[in-house]
């Protein structure tokens, strides 16, 4: 992938605004089914875009949503993961670390391109194409109420779970 690739995206796409309504989409799950975003009406959402599966911060990424998954529950909350990697990669994933919610997948990177979160990144001096670590609170009406971009995980739990109450 080039590094130039999916720059002209970002002006032609809008961003997601807080307090406007969260773009919709539908992704296949790790587990055969698919995801409406639209038919989650009457709830909340958390949902976050990772860049891989089984790499250690995103491994420590699900395995803290897994474990606050009950208090996420208590609040009203459910808890979806994005990334492009594809739906068998997810079905391991979620199955070697337990986690109780579905994992979506963005191959064709529409989805993490509509969020923004499709980015240039820069590691070691190399810039590639990837996905930016984000979570966006969608609320019980479909309208986008928190984005977190840039995800550092410290804290970042605690930080979701005081904007749902």
């Amino acid at each position: 992938m080039s590094v130039n690739e999916g720059k002209s995206d970002a002006k032609e796409i809008k961003l997601p605004v807080v307090g406007r309504k969260a773009p919709d989409f539908t992704l296949p799950t790790g587990d055969g089914g698919t995801f409406k975003l639209s038919e989650q009406k009457g709830k909340k959402v958390v949902l976050y875009f990772y860049p891989q599966d089984q790499t250690p911060t995103c491994t420590q990424q699900a395995c803290e949503f897994r474990d606050f998954h009950g208090k996420f529950a208590e609040l009203g909350a459910i808890v979806v993961g994005v990334s492009p990697d594809p739906p068998k990669s997810h079905a391991k994933f979620a199955e070697k670390q337990a986690l109780p919610f579905p994992l979506l997948s963005d191959e064709s990177l529409k989805v993490c391109k509509k969020y923004g979160v499709w980015q240039l990144k820069k590691l070691y001096g190399r810039e590639y194409m990837g996905v930016e670590r984000s979570t966006f609170l969608i609320d019980e009406k479909g309208k986008l109420v928190r984005a977190w971009r840039k995800v550092r995980l410290k804290h970042h739990i605690a930080d979701i779970l005081e904007a749902l109450q």
